[in-house]
């Protein structure tokens, strides 16, 4: 792996352990909060409406498009896939995560709350699903066994 994107890093998690451990991997981490970018050093960038500079082996975008509406979200996802080589992790709360596994006392709950199915048939217009958050860019070099396939 060459490169690797933090979208909305916050705190810098991702891109602060490649930056220690996978010193040879390029990193880029991102936010939209100009605070974040002050204190961690991150790029300023707003996901919706600007493509990160450069194609990434992996792009990491955790808890962002929860705080997008539906064609902000839709339009961050162009993004996302615009700026991976090869493999996205993405994670964000469903509708269904939100009734049954998330803790609204202890999680942010003022976001924009949709279905699985709503980000899954914008993100397999770009990606193959192969599960534990990974989606897989379509034409990567990454070849997926059937079983590695989500159904």
């Amino acid at each position: 792996m060459r490169s690797m994107l933090d979208v909305g890093a916050g705190v810098g998690h991702w891109s602060n352990w490649y930056r220690t451990h996978r010193k040879r991997v390029r990193v880029l981490s991102t936010d939209v909060s100009e605070h974040a970018c002050r204190r961690y050093g991150h790029e300023r960038l707003d996901i919706a409406t600007q493509r990160p500079r450069g194609v990434h082996d992996l792009v990491v975008c955790m808890s962002v498009l929860q705080y997008l509406d539906d064609r902000a979200a839709s339009r961050a996802i162009t993004n996302l896939a615009d700026a991976t080589r090869n493999v996205l992790y993405f994670e964000v709360p469903t509708r269904r995560d939100m009734s049954e596994s998330v803790d609204s006392s202890e999680t942010d709950a003022h976001i924009h709350v949709r279905t699985g199915d709503w980000y899954a048939g914008r993100l397999r217009k770009h990606f193959v699903q192969a599960g534990a958050g990974l989606w897989v860019r379509r034409g990567s070099d990454i070849v997926l066994y059937e079983l590695e396939r989500c159904r």
